[in-house]
């Protein structure tokens, strides 16, 4: 049974989407296979969220923020309680905006 409930905001859900058509433009089967492996690591967070290391940058009212690293891409999320919130999913060359759109 899950430690944590993972919860993935209006703005990571747009940051995965356009990570799809962006890399579908060049070959949709590694699009899918990005998709099911970004899931996979999201998945990941309902045991151990705590593992992923503090992003220094981003101490803000609600706490730390976290992230994982998979490959170039950083997923970012934050835990409340027993929640973790996915706040976004950013090509690592991008800049951090935390603000949930």
């Amino acid at each position: 049974m899950p430690a944590y409930k993972v919860s993935i905001t209006q703005a990571a859900e747009r940051d995965i989407w356009e990570c799809i058509k962006y890399i579908s433009r060049d070959d949709t089967a590694a699009a899918g296979i990005w998709l099911d492996e970004i899931l996979g690591r999201i998945g990941s967070l309902e045991k151990y969220p705590s593992r992923a290391p503090r992003i220094p940058e981003s101490c803000g009212p609600r706490g730390y923020f976290r992230h994982l690293v998979m490959g170039k891409y950083r997923i970012v999320f934050r835990i409340e309680g027993k929640t973790v919130f996915i706040v976004r999913v950013i090509h690592a060359a991008r800049l951090l905006d935390l603000n949930e759109r």
